[in-house]
């Protein structure tokens, strides 16, 4: 069983990845950490909190950061183009939602959920890198004790999707993303490299629903505002950014990797700008030098990853 804190800004793609962990019998999901992003702080814990009630998950919720680890960087506005008015495509989530966040910050959540099981928690991040941040800065020693560390962002052998140079998720708050690939942790970043490569179709979505009951198709109702987003990118469906990184938890084999150091770029044109120095390159001294070798990933087995995805969300609510 890999113990998961699932740490998101809900999100059309998040809730998909978020009952795909729900459902996955090899996941055990101990907690929810909400980051702005997608939506404000508050938009999205209150998802997070509404999925947790509709798909009757059990982990706690841990409202996290609402700004970038920087407090002066200016704000951007929300994706309401992409994730809809009220974050999940505009399905008429309540106001509010009858069920209490636990009283931690998101990134206490994690340092006191990490340090009562020691070296067997996954961070899987999937929005803004910023409660993760703050929890190095907090408590730099966590990252010894931190099984491992998935993220959905970056891009790395190909253009951004927020800006030419930056991929969204890293642009939101670079300098955060900075110091999570930089801490003395292993992390496997899961970026636009492969997850564009994975295409959810309608008919495929369909099919889930036949199988998979109410959850299903609360998911597929979330999701058709994003597949029409989508249309404009892909020929049929939405690209499954997330849901790729939590798959890599239990089907590693199911990617390529490369090893090498990271570094984000803070500020100017390039600013979110994801670059790795391959360990089987030679440079002069840089900046990329005396950090922890991490793990990017090159290459995916696409139809792999969307066929465990779809079998995975598909399991009956009594099956999952």
């Amino acid at each position: 069983m890999h113990k998961v804190i699932f740490d998101t800004d809900p999100g059309v793609d998040d809730a998909m990845a978020l009952l795909f962990l729900h459902n996955h019998p090899l996941i055990d999901l101990i907690g929810i950490t909400s980051v702005f992003g997608n939506a404000s702080i508050e938009t999205t814990t209150r998802n997070a909190l509404y999925l947790k009630q509709q798909w009757n998950i059990a982990a706690p919720v841990a409202m996290g950061a609402d700004e970038t680890l920087d407090p002066s960087r200016p704000h951007v506005d929300w994706p309401k183009g992409i994730h809809g008015d009220d974050g999940l495509g505009n399905i008429g989530v309540p106001e509010t939602i009858d069920l209490a966040c636990d009283p931690r910050p998101a990134h206490r959540f994690i340092i006191e959920t990490v340090r009562a099981h020691p070296g067997e928690v996954t961070l899987v991040a999937v929005g803004r890198m910023t409660n993760l941040a703050l929890a190095l800065r907090d408590d730099p020693d966590i990252a010894v004790l931190v099984k491992d560390v998935v993220i959905m962002g970056g891009a790395f052998d190909m253009r951004g999707n927020i800006t030419p140079a930056a991929e969204a998720n890293i642009h939101g708050d670079p300098e955060a993303a900075d110091a999570v690939m930089t801490a003395p942790w292993p992390v496997v970043v899961v970026g636009l490299d492969v997850t564009e490569q994975t295409v959810m179709t309608r008919s495929r979505l369909a099919d889930i629903v036949v199988q998979g009951g109410s959850p299903a198709k609360l998911l597929s109702d979330i999701s058709q505002f994003y597949i029409d987003f989508y249309e404009q990118h892909v020929e049929d469906g939405m690209v499954v950014h997330d849901s790729c990184a939590c798959v890599y938890v239990v089907a590693p084999e199911l990617f390529t990797l490369r090893s090498g150091s990271i570094r984000v770029v803070c500020g100017g044109i390039a600013d979110g700008q994801t670059i790795q120095k391959a360990d089987d390159h030679l440079f002069p001294p840089n900046a990329w030098d005396n950090l922890p070798s991490q793990n990017v990933c090159v290459g995916i087995d696409a139809e792999g990853v969307l066929d465990l995805l779809s079998k995975t969300l598909a399991l009956a609510p009594s099956a999952a």
